[in-house]
């Protein structure tokens, strides 16, 4: 696919087609004991965290019987190569009444390993409940979606979009009012998404979805705002984790807030929370990210 002129939103990929996208990536074949094989069908650029994460989801859970998944803690090693199987290889750390452990790893051509992670899965218990209020945000009907926001974004940042242009998330934006100038605030953004069409049935499908909804706009949270999109800029993940607070369901809308309250050495800390439009708190995220200014 070619890249859009300047000043040009391409057009994402179809609802059907996209779903059909992520389900295939999400389905993954055995390969043996504990050990899964996983097609990208991303052709340029590293490959998307967000699917990374998703695959590992989805492999820790197939070897879990019992149980929902309520954290994952992951390290991005290497950058992942598109066009390119990845092998996941699952470890039985722990089948424990109330807990069950897996630790993934990710590897390409055989050694390469590209991300590691650990999953943790329990089993529903009555206990304390309590939540901060969920950020004030405009209703997802109405507003412009993430992707047209590219339009005035720098042409880099666009191009690079638009390598990996699939689209299985519905996001759009969900900000308040015009941003005040960066001396005056701390690195924000605020996004509703949602699925561009139902999810089966299976609560893992949800939780990897999640799980790949996550890793969308992380780093663009501190990129954006510091202009390191321009060429000679570089970012990257670092690491990952999600906290699923309530078991997956990714069958309507969610708010993603994601703010960056610390930065230093060229290393930024992002904070997120995820909402049900109830204002349940149903997911938290945190991720450090590499952000090396252009020179």
């Amino acid at each position: 696919m070619a890249p859009a002129p300047a000043g040009v939103v391409p057009t994402p990929m179809p609802e059907k087609a996209a779903m059909a996208h992520l389900l295939r990536v999400l389905t993954l074949k055995p390969t043996g004991p504990d050990r899964f094989e996983a097609v990208t069908e991303q052709e340029e650029g590293r490959l998307f965290g967000g699917l990374i994460l998703a695959q590992s989801v989805m492999a820790a859970g197939r070897t879990v019987e019992t149980g929902v998944i309520h954290s994952m803690h992951g390290y991005f090693l290497r950058a992942g190569r598109p066009a390119k199987p990845v092998e996941y290889v699952v470890e039985r750390i722990r089948d424990g009444r109330n807990f069950t452990g897996r630790r993934v790893s990710a590897l390409q051509d055989g050694t390469d390993m590209i991300f590691e992670a650990s999953v943790s899965f329990t089993t529903p218990e009555d206990g304390i409940s309590y939540q901060a209020p969920m950020p004030e945000a405009p209703a997802p009907d109405g507003q412009p979606s993430w992707w047209e926001t590219l339009g005035r974004a720098p042409e880099q940042q666009r191009e690079r979009f638009h390598r990996r242009w699939v689209n299985p998330i519905d996001i759009r934006s969900a900000e308040t009012g015009p941003r005040p100038p960066l001396s005056e605030r701390l690195p924000h953004r605020a996004v509703w998404g949602k699925p561009a069409l139902p999810l089966p049935e299976d609560p893992l499908i949800h939780a990897a979805t999640m799980a790949y909804y996550s890793d969308s706009g992380m780093i663009a949270t501190v990129a954006s705002a510091f202009g390191m999109w321009q060429p000679g800029g570089a970012t990257a993940s670092l690491d990952h984790t999600v906290w699923w607070h309530r078991p997956p369901r990714f069958d309507d809308w969610l708010l993603y807030t994601t703010d960056s309250p610390v930065a230093h050495s060229a290393r930024g800390l992002i904070w997120g929370g995820m909402y049900s439009p109830s204002g349940v708190r149903v997911a938290s995220v945190a991720q450090e990210g590499l952000f090396r200014q252009p020179k």
